[in-house]
């Protein structure tokens, strides 16, 4: 039986007025932000927001202030129709897929910007990155005003990011961060591994059984920085073209730390033109 095509609003008028008349009729609402390239690790966050809540909006914009102009914008995978039929699938009720010109209409100028958890990792090596996404989470979470947003634990840093800027800029709204959802082999599943040959794929598998040796090897004593640098020499020698960083830090902060309690390992490597993030609880 084919699934039901889901309603979908463009503008923050539409939306607001669905979610106005949702919130008249006493039920709780749920935000889940997507870019589209819909997998299952997009899903799992639309079921667990309709566990807690009693409506879901999924949102979809590609959003370009979060990519520099030698990223992959352009490329980045589209694909509303069955984007939509997966969240339907899912129990998603209705999708807001605005243009460019509703986010950031002419005339638009401003930003949010978070400071100190932002600053290392990814800041360093994509210091637009937080900046655009701090501002259209930001504008998402204003349009839409849910009781509760989710977001995938596999963005750990965009997660924190996300979580003190609505602490520090009163949003009403709670952040809940969701598992990781894994391939077969533990490749945490990411729109752009589309991106990989079959080659590149094989490798991939190997980021994450490298992140566990590592932090097996602080939990039996290992220095944090002996590993980390075991960690970044096991995957160039896997094949990854470039290693951006092997970091175990503080879980909260992303700040160094001297011990393993309370800590995080990230990672993000390259094969090829691709790039790859992960994490894991230390």
């Amino acid at each position: 039986m084919a699934q039901s095509i889901l309603p979908a609003v463009r503008d923050v008028t539409a939306l607001r007025d669905a979610v106005r008349a949702w919130r008249k009729a006493g039920l709780r609402v749920g935000l889940v932000p997507t870019m589209g390239a819909l997998h299952e690790g997009h899903l799992s966050l639309v079921r667990a927001a309709k566990e807690r809540c009693d409506r879901v909006v999924a949102s979809l914009f590609v959003n370009p202030r979060q990519f520099a102009p030698h990223e992959d914008f352009e490329r980045y995978p589209r694909d509303e129709g069955g984007d939509s039929q997966m969240l339907a699938g899912a129990g998603c009720d209705l999708l807001f897929a605005p243009e460019r010109g509703v986010m950031y209409p002419e005339g638009f100028a401003t930003s949010v910007i978070v400071a100190d958890v932002s600053v290392p990792l990814e800041g360093d090596f994509r210091p637009h990155f937080f900046g655009g996404v701090a501002t259209v989470v930001t504008k998402l979470l204003l349009q839409c005003l849910p009781d509760v947003a989710l977001f995938g634990e596999k963005d750990y840093q965009q997660l924190l990011v996300i979580k003190k800027l609505a602490r520090d800029l009163d949003i009403p709204v709670e952040i809940l961060g969701c598992p990781t959802v894994r391939e077969h082999d533990g490749l945490a599943m990411s729109s752009r591994n589309a991106y990989l040959s079959e080659d590149e794929r094989r490798i991939a598998g190997r980021l994450n059984l490298i992140l566990h040796d590592a932090i097996k090897a602080v939990r039996h004593g290992a220095p944090i920085a002996d590993a980390e640098a075991e960690a970044s020499r096991h995957l160039t020698a896997a094949g990854f073209t470039v290693v951006d960083y092997v970091a175990i830090r503080h879980a909260e902060t992303l700040a160094p730390v001297s011990d393993a309690s309370s800590a995080r390992i990230l990672a993000a490597a390259w094969l090829g033109k691709t790039r790859l993030i992960d994490n894991m609880a230390v």
